[in-house]
């Protein structure tokens, strides 16, 4: 195994699938608001998402950048943190670290260069993103601390990537809007929700080992009650959005399909059948993230009419 395709393991690169598609609805969002606040209404919205795509690409391109260094910096992080919990879990003993694939320090390091690179590309963004990195930071990577003292840490997890649309938001426009926010609410209940049922697998193992969250305070059946609770929330948040934005039925098709998936994952998963837990988590909520913003945008370009941000 090449060395890239070793930190592309550590940090599970394919799961980007989550919070990169709504950093992309935020973006989108943002380009669409710029629009308007330009001035430049008599300009269609897609015409005027090109201008934008001509005069400021590398805008879109820090965006990305953002959301891979500060995500890389994230999952190192807690790989580093959680090294020896890992060594002492079946489940989690192959992981890159304990199984001698890399080295500790060198994942520190790998997490502090993330880290700095993450801090250099908001400077380069617009001052409010710039001084708001350190705290994005604080919470990404202080998720890694949380199950130690808190089964709240699923929501810190959905915190952590629910500043992937508003952050997007704030790299085009520079202000904060409500409709970057329900979609970032979303993503909080969302990841949260989808978070506890792969909690699931280690209800015995955080217990013994005095480690916090959901399943190992509440049980499974009670924890999985919570996940549905989570998920009606976030769908609540997407469908607010959909009426206060004014979107189209391109929109809507993509609520039915990000609902679709949250019931699907909940219909498959039991206390007493974990056996799907993987099914759920990534197949089921990247098909969700994926559609959903496919339609956004979709409808973003397509759906002419005055929106209020």
């Amino acid at each position: 195994m090449s060395k890239a395709k070793k930190y592309l393991s550590l940090i599970k690169f394919s799961h980007t699938i989550f919070a990169m598609p709504f950093a992309l609805i935020g973006f989108f969002l943002g380009v669409v608001a710029f629009h308007y606040l330009s001035d430049t209404s008599y300009i269609p919205v897609a015409a005027s998402i090109k201008q934008f795509f001509a005069e400021k690409w590398y805008i879109f391109i820090l965006i990305m950048l953002c959301m891979i260094f500060a995500r890389s910096a994230a999952m190192a992080f807690n790989r580093y943190l959680d090294r020896h919990f890992d060594a002492k879990n079946p489940r989690t003993a192959v992981r890159e670290i304990p199984a001698g694939v890399l080295r500790a320090d060198r994942v520190l390091w790998f997490t502090i260069i993330n880290s700095v690179l993450f801090i250099v590309c908001t400077y380069f963004i617009n001052t409010i993103c710039f001084l708001l990195s350190p705290v994005a930071l604080a919470v990404v990577l202080g998720y890694s601390y949380t199950k130690r003292f808190t089964p709240l840490c699923h929501l810190v997890l959905g915190l952590g990537l629910s500043l992937a649309p508003i952050g997007a938001y704030l790299a085009v426009t520079g202000r904060f809007d409500l409709l970057p926010i329900l979609f970032s609410f979303a993503v909080i209940f969302w990841v949260s929700g989808f978070d506890i049922i792969y909690a699931l697998q280690d209800e015995e193992f955080d217990k013994n080992n005095e480690l916090y969250s959901i399943p190992s305070v509440l049980g499974k059946k009670k924890a999985l009650r919570v996940s549905e609770l989570l998920h009606v929330l976030s769908a609540l948040c997407v469908i607010v959005a959909g009426l206060l934005g004014g979107f189209s039925w391109l929109y809507w098709m993509g609520v039915l399909v990000f609902a679709g998936m949250l019931i699907y994952q909940h219909s498959i998963v039991s206390a007493a059948d974990l056996r799907r837990v993987n099914l759920a988590f990534m197949t089921a909520n990247g098909i969700a993230s994926v559609v959903f913003a496919v339609f956004v945008v979709a409808d973003l370009f397509i759906n002419d009419m005055f929106r209020t941000f």
